[in-house]
């Protein structure tokens, strides 16, 4: 992920161009995914710093999510992996170090930082994508590892580079740890989806040689070529995880967020226009064909450039993505730690992110986006937040649906009822009926509607209130007394297709 910086700024750019005043603006829609990076390694985003108490690092976290949450984010993507480490209990792998300072150590009895992430998004009608970097180690040459740690109890399964280790990909041995260390999180959490970032093989280091050629020599699969042995190695890996995954829980997503540049045209007449580090060549990760095989949910590719960049400007990748996502959703990551940044004028235009978010709603071929990274909205995409909360994303949204996964909606909520009392009026509804698919409700949607407004869930302005858990009661206490307001609930599933809604229900407030 942050190798991206480097490469952004080492591509040249020109004069910076704004959209067209012209353009069509189109109004916040329904569903979207609108996502956001929380990293843990070296502690970018969360917890602040290594050794926090239990309730510090509770609390930080509140306070992360109420800022999203204000801002209309619907998803998180948490870093639980950092480095062949765990911000989970569940874990066969030690603590991670930017936990309490040491791999290895607790942070306190009884607490799971990634069980209470997802109960705490969940309850903000937050989405909670674990995110999982497939073959780090270590992420410094003089990293003080636990005994615990992969490295030190199977140190044949790794290879260095530039002072790194990382899980060697050819071994099939990795491809199979790395299956069960992700289905831990799959089987013994309530997670919303698998998410992987750019690292598969290493950021080319000049002078650095990979150091796999005994592995190529003894698992070579029939191939003569290494560099298409190693794209295959990765491949084989995300093919296994998505059957794996959807075995165990048919409803979960599973998504990878790769460099931006799948090729240049210049090295194939199927990539895009642009003249920058790609994928394929330099990762030996063909992010294309993961989408095109179905293997992935959604790709996620990290298009961390302004408008202008001569090399590979945002919208050529933009519409390169929606030409080839072969059916499959597409979210675009967006650099808001980008924003104010010296290095390139577009930067520090205000309207360089929104412009951005507007040229995709454009375009019915892109579900919405990811940013990183989540500390970035505290320190210099300040503004970005408040166009976001003020205007882009003024209103709630749920993610887009997956029919691939499930497309049979939940039953309606049964026997809803209103009480007005002082403090507000209380709403209380019973579960719906199990579905043909046996679920019956994961989450609801409340809309609220005043005197006069016409009655539809279509206009996401309606909505006052969205939930991932399945509780059937809420209390409106933002309300005024005397006026007459109206009640509709829906249903979600785990896949957060909608139900029909419940008959309108209408009361005055004291």
């Amino acid at each position: 992920m942050l190798s991206n910086i480097v490469y952004a700024i080492a591509i040249a750019f020109i004069l910076p161009l704004t959209l067209s005043a012209q353009q069509t603006i189109k109004n916040a829609p329904k569903r979207e995914f609108r996502g956001v990076w929380v990293a843990t390694v070296s502690n970018i985003d969360w917890p602040s710093k290594p050794g926090l108490s239990v309730d510090q690092q509770k609390q930080e976290f509140i306070g992360l999510l109420e800022q999203h949450q204000k801002n209309g984010m619907n998803a998180i993507l948490l870093q639980v992996r950092p480095a062949a480490d765990a911000f989970y209990a569940k874990s066969r792998e030690p603590w991670s170090q930017w936990l309490m300072g040491r791999q290895g150590i607790a942070p306190a009895f009884g607490y799971d930082p990634l069980e209470f992430a997802i109960k705490e998004a969940h309850f903000r009608g937050m989405e909670l994508h674990a995110w999982f970097n497939p073959y780090r180690a270590t992420v410094s040459p003089n990293a003080i590892i636990s005994k615990e740690h992969m490295t030190v109890k199977r140190p044949d399964l790794f290879f260095t580079y530039g002072g790194k280790k990382q899980f060697d990909p050819g071994l099939p041995e990795v491809r199979a740890y790395i299956v069960q260390v992700i289905l831990d999180v799959v089987k013994g959490y309530n997670a919303d989806g698998i998410h992987f970032d750019d690292y598969f093989y290493p950021y080319p280091i000049s002078g650095q040689t990979i150091k796999d050629g005994e592995t190529f020599s003894k698992y070579n699969n029939g191939f003569t070529n290494i560099k298409d042995w190693r794209r295959n190695n990765v491949d084989l890996l995300i093919k296994m995880l998505d059957d794996s995954i959807h075995h165990y829980k048919k409803y979960m997503k599973f998504g990878i967020s790769p460099f931006g540049i799948w090729k240049n045209k210049g090295e194939d007449v199927l990539g895009s226009e642009t003249n920058g580090l790609s994928n394929y060549t330099e990762l030996y990760a063909d992010s294309r064909k993961w989408i095109k095989e179905g293997w992935v949910d959604y790709i996620n590719p990290q298009i961390y450039f302004s408008f202008t960049r001569k090399a590979a400007p945002f919208a050529t990748l933009v519409d390169w993505w929606s030409d080839n996502t072969y059916g499959r959703h597409l979210y675009i990551g967006q650099g808001a730690y980008l924003m104010n940044q010296k290095m390139e004028a577009a930067w520090r235009l205000p309207n360089q992110i929104p412009d951005q978010i507007r040229y995709m709603r454009n375009n019915n071929r892109v579900q919405g986006s990811v940013f990183f990274s989540s500390k970035s909205f505290s320190t210099v995409a300040r503004a970005t937040g408040d166009s976001l909360r003020n205007d882009l994303y003024k209103y709630p949204a749920l993610p887009p649906q997956m029919p691939w996964l499930d497309d049979i909606v939940p039953n309606i909520p049964r026997n809803i009822s209103v009480v007005a009392k002082a403090d507000g009026i209380y709403l209380n509804w019973e579960r719906p009926l199990h579905a043909l698919d046996g679920e019956t409700a994961s989450g609801y949607v409340i809309y609220r509607f005043e005197e006069g407004e016409k009655i539809s869930v279509l206009n996401p302005k309606n909505i006052l209130k969205i939930s991932f858990e399945d509780y059937t009661s809420f209390i409106d206490t933002d309300v005024e007394g005397g006026k007459r307001y109206t009640y509709l609930v829906t249903a979600l599933d785990r896949l957060k297709n909608e139900s029909e809604a419940s008959d309108p229900v209408g009361i005055e407030a004291l």
